[in-house]
């Protein structure tokens, strides 16, 4: 934990996201406005009383952007730690007990990995709504893959151990020894892997909404750069502080992902 707080990327990269949380957490208090009150300034520029002005509907910019980062950590944190578990147990399995499944694990991890990722993500959303929880849920079960690769490459390599084999030889059955042997040695490529997927989830709830594919009963970053799209050209300010948020947000996951890749796993 000191080589992590000593890292300056880990140590940006945490700040950044505490602040956003925090944000999220406090949002009633920080908003001027709620993110739907409708006010008679229409597309005015940020003032004093706008801090990034409002849209087309007289919406405060500011509140709906310090609403939108509620949305977006939902959906990235959530997506993230579902995608995870799954990999994690699949990958895990497949690899200790290899055989007939662990081919019909790795085929479908392949047949999904030449599918990309957002085409199904789209395709899904098109048959199954555009809810909030349907947009976690196919994000979820669509990014799982990498995750379970990892975790099946880690878990092949650490069951012909002599700790794993030992534990075998005492009569440990194969859970026990899956979740005290061979995770606790595994897990950090996984962490690593977990943080990039919050990036990620992140970026596909804010590329679905700029497509018009969000739930629109929730204001999200994509969402505002959606709605300001057609008035970038003049009124600039609708889309810019949405983007720089999701930006801002995307490289402090980032940044924790590169410390965590370079303290816990290279040792630096």
């Amino acid at each position: 934990m000191k080589k992590l707080l000593k890292n300056p990327e880990f140590l940006v990269g945490s700040i950044i996201i505490i602040i956003t949380i925090l944000i999220a957490i406090f949002a009633p208090y920080i908003a001027n406005y709620s993110y739907d009150t409708l006010t008679e300034d229409l597309l005015h520029a940020p003032s004093s009383e706008h801090y990034f002005g409002t849209d087309n509907l007289g919406r405060d910019i500011f509140s709906m952007t310090i609403y939108g980062t509620r949305a977006s950590l939902y959906v990235g944190i959530t997506a993230a730690i579902i995608s995870s578990i799954l990999g994690v147990a699949i990958g895990a399995l497949s690899g200790y007990y290899g055989g007939l499944f662990d081919k019909i694990v790795t085929e479908i991890i392949n047949i999904f990995l030449m599918v990309p990722t957002f085409f199904l993500i789209i395709l899904c959303v098109s048959f199954y709504g555009s809810s909030m929880r349907n947009v976690v849920i196919v994000i979820a079960l669509t990014s799982w893959m990498g995750t379970a690769r990892m975790m099946r490459a880690q878990t092949l390599s650490l069951k012909e151990r002599d700790f794993v084999l030992s534990s075998k030889c005492m009569g440990e059955s194969d859970m026990s020894i899956i979740f005290k042997h061979i995770l606790p040695h595994g897990i950090y490529p996984i962490v690593v892997n977990a943080t990039l997927s919050v990036s990620s989830a992140i970026l596909y709830e804010a590329s679905l909404s700029f497509l018009g594919l969000g739930d629109r009963n929730i204001v999200s970053w994509g969402q505002l750069i959606y709605n300001g799209r057609s008035y970038l050209t003049n009124d600039w300010w609708i889309t810019t502080f949405a983007g720089l948020f999701l930006v801002f947000v995307v490289l402090g996951f980032s940044m924790i992902a590169n410390g965590f890749n370079k303290v816990l796993v290279d040792g630096d």
